[in-house]
């Protein structure tokens, strides 16, 4: 293990992020769970972009079939990339019925903005301040923890809203949230810049995703419209069935985007992405921007995103994020009922995690403690993360095989490391 950190240091660079204080060597994925070099197995309560489960036959079979046949660019005719988006748009409403593959989130998101600048002949974005879109130049600038100390001065372009948070802002009906987009709208426009878009993720993924009522995003998407702005909703880490109660989180939001990025689950682990939009704005973006993406929808990754899309249908993985996520906020409640650190349950389908604080009265953010028990979690044979303005939020967000057996092994395994763990030492 040295040695290949090493290694990483020297060959890729200073400052390559791993996972925990002691970096896991995977050398094999099945299913739900990892395994390392010495043989120890993991259960992956964290992978998203595995959505189907680590290395799904049908995908794999899929991906292999393919590659064995053809593979090259969207310039020569192929039929895949129009069956795959077919069967994509038909899980949307009208009028978003029409797609551009890309190989990564942040060209979808990058795209999207320059949509938005198509439509309105305006620059100005509104994103939440604790939010995360990708890392492209443009898109790296919407997280307040990417901006950089040098760049392009494109921070004069944005605004950045205060991120929802069930526990400590009373907003049930979004319209505290809707104003405080409203107040950035009109700065914007006062600018001189104007007003373009509104970009989030409709579950507020990374900003810890906060209780909301169905619904709760439609004052906000509102006030964007009022304004003459496009609703871009960010489904890379909410789509394709995870939120349990609809195909896409925006779905359970009660709002129509005007542009859907799509991303990491999309092909199973295969760089496979995309946005879907409507057929105005996708005219208005073909005829302002020149844009050719030499593999975005190569037949290769069509073939391995269509065989997401069948899995999920077949195996019904809705359905079972749906059911999971409703036993787990059930046995994470019960854990919160035993340790006075857990200040908060959250779920959204396969989306689920606690929220820890060192008083339940003054919701301190225990970020340290959580920290301490993610890694003791990894050395109990259990991955996953942290995240949130405070990162003291669990990121639990496994592969959708998850099933029953599989979270009683990692709430069994979380309130042993939490009795055995007190929040002050």
């Amino acid at each position: 293990m040295p040695d290949l950190l090493s290694r990483r240091r020297a060959l890729l660079g200073p400052n390559v992020s791993t996972f925990y204080d002691d970096p896991i060597h995977v050398v094999r994925g099945e299913g739900v769970w990892l395994w390392d070099e010495e043989g120890n197995k993991y259960l992956d309560c964290y992978n998203n972009v595995p959505h189907v489960g680590h290395c799904n036959p049908r995908v794999v079979s899929a991906i292999c079939a393919q590659a064995g046949v053809l593979n090259t660019h969207t310039r020569y005719l192929h039929e895949g990339i129009l069956d795959y988006v077919e069967r994509l748009t038909s899980t949307f409403a009208d009028p978003l019925g029409t797609a551009i593959l890309t190989c990564t989130g942040s060209e979808a998101n990058d795209i999207a903005l320059r949509m938005a600048e198509a439509m309105t002949g305006k620059r100005g974005i509104v994103a939440t301040d604790a939010t995360y879109h990708g890392n492209t130049t443009l898109v790296s600038h919407l997280s307040k923890s990417n901006v950089p100390e040098v760049g392009f001065g494109l921070g004069k372009y944005l605004r950045h809203v205060e991120a929802p948070d069930s526990y400590r802002i009373a907003d049930p009906d979004g319209r505290h949230f809707a104003a405080r987009v409203q107040e950035a709208i009109d700065d914007l426009e006062a600018s001189g810049i104007g007003f373009a878009a509104l970009i989030v993720c409709p579950l507020f993924l990374n900003e810890g995703f906060p209780a909301q009522a169905e619904g709760w995003l439609r004052p906000a998407a509102e006030a964007v419209r009022r304004a003459g702005g496009l609703l871009i909703c960010d489904e890379v880490q909410s789509g394709f069935g995870r939120c349990g109660s609809h195909f896409w989180a925006h779905q359970k939001q009660g709002v129509v985007p005007d542009v859907v990025t799509l991303g990491k689950p999309m092909g199973n682990g295969h760089p496979v992405a995309g946005l879907v939009t409507t057929p105005e704005i996708m005219a208005r973006f073909r005829s302002s921007f020149r844009y050719f993406n030499t593999f975005g929808g190569n037949p290769v990754s069509c073939a391995a995103a269509m065989a997401v899309l069948e899995e999920l249908e077949e195996k019904n993985l809705q359905a079972n994020a749906a059911r999971i996520g409703k036993l787990a906020a059930e046995r994470l409640t019960e854990l919160a009922g035993k340790y006075e650190v857990i200040g908060d349950v959250r779920q959204s389908g396969m989306v689920f995690g606690a929220e820890f604080v060192l008083d339940r009265d003054t919701k301190e953010p225990a970020s340290a403690y959580t920290d301490r028990v993610v890694n003791a979690m990894r050395h109990r044979g259990i991955i996953l993360s942290k995240l949130g303005r405070h990162k003291n939020m669990l990121k639990i967000r496994p592969p959708m095989p998850f099933a029953e057996e599989h979270l009683h092994l990692l709430i069994d395994t979380l309130d042993s490391v939490l009795a055995e763990m007190p929040a002050r030492a």
